[in-house]
């Protein structure tokens, strides 16, 4: 009689291996599902708010009618359907394609992104930030918090390229190797855990950095990836750290960040700048951008803007960074701020341009 052949090994245990495979199987099975039912929900959707909008404008009396229409409308669905078809969500399907109306280019920015990440993107006001966020947010795969953290904190107005007086029709498609697109005036640091009135040193601040890493780059934005703190640098004559070294694979480029406990001075960009012509020479590789240099402080200054190495530097930024999540009151007159800042740092390059 035949013996009855054991598959699990000799100790009666199956591999690691071959269960993190089937694993594996099942979990890419699961998100393409999701994917899938995602994709189409956000179809039926964006089709009801359409038919939605074009019965409003057939009705006799337009606007008494379309006043009239989703409550109505609702009153029916929900008994079938639920509550995601009450009043308020077929409102949000009416703006939806009010703000997409074509089908064709929404299905090629939804990938990645949930119902929930479109409600998010609804709220912004502004089309070409609105638009950005719809393409950062599929690209990037955020999260919906990130998503909701990122609109809450103004990323789009914070990019120092949304600063510039530029056709804004550009700005979606700014260069990928451009700084100005992925550098933030101000940062919002308010994961390291200092209040408004917090006392604290350099070292403190570069471990609080560390510590809440992952959150750091994820306010930093898209394509950074962490390199080494206080990488040491030797020359002929004498030894240097530099606080906290990135490469940014998107610009192809290191992107070096010096931290200060004080408001910017010119002694803290000229130690920018030595740095950033050091690891130029000493480091980047033949296929990598120019390094980039990023002095974060308390605050800026546009007198040392205007006058100091920092003027029409294409490599050296300066940016405040902030350890509190400000309101959004507080934050747009910061970003007026440091817009006012970087407008003083390339004032001359501006002025030609225009």
């Amino acid at each position: 009689m035949a013996k009855d052949i054991d598959i699990r090994g000799k100790n009666n245990v199956l591999p690691d291996r071959f269960v993190t495979d089937i694993r594996s199987i099942i979990e890419q099975g699961r998100q393409q599902a999701y994917a899938a039912v995602g994709q189409a929900a956000i179809a039926t959707f964006w089709n009801v708010g359409r038919r939605i909008v074009e019965e409003e404008q057939n009705g006799e009396s337009r606007a008494a009618y379309g006043t009239r229409l989703i409550p109505m409308l609702a009153d029916r669905l929900k008994v079938e359907y639920g509550d995601g078809y009450g009043k308020r969500n077929l409102a949000y399907y009416r703006q939806f394609y009010l703000m997409f109306s074509d089908l064709e280019i929404l299905h090629t920015r939804v990938q990645n992104l949930t119902w929930s990440h479109i409600r998010r993107i609804l709220s912004v006001t502004n089309e070409q930030a609105r638009e950005w966020y719809f393409t950062a947010a599929a690209d990037e795969m955020w999260s919906v918090r990130e998503l909701d953290r990122n609109i809450s904190t103004q990323y789009f107005e914070r990019r120092l390229a949304a600063q510039l007086p530029a056709n804004v029709e550009d700005l979606p498609r700014s260069a990928e190797r451009d700084p100005k697109e992925y550098i933030k005036n101000p940062v919002v640091a308010e994961f390291m855990g200092f209040r408004r009135d917090s006392k604290y040193s350099e070292t403190e601040l570069e471990q609080s950095l560390i510590d809440n890493l992952e959150k750091f780059i994820l306010e930093l934005g898209r394509g950074f990836a962490f390199v080494e703190r206080q990488q040491h640098i030797v020359t002929d004559t004498a030894d240097f750290f530099i606080d906290l070294v990135f490469y940014n694979y998107k610009m192809k480029r290191f992107v070096i960040f010096e931290l200060k406990t004080h408001r910017l001075t010119h002694q803290d960009i000229g130690q920018l700048d030595m740095y950033v012509r050091m690891y130029d020479d000493l480091v980047k590789g033949e296929d990598d951008q120019p390094t980039i240099g990023v002095l974060l402080c308390t605050d800026t200054d546009n007198t040392i803007a205007r006058y100091s190495v920092l003027h029409d530097s294409e490599q050296l930024f300066a940016a405040k960074y902030m350890t509190y999540m400000p309101t959004e009151e507080e934050l747009r007159r910061e970003i007026e701020q440091q817009k006012q800042f970087f407008l003083e740092q390339h004032k001359g390059n501006i002025d030609n341009d225009a």
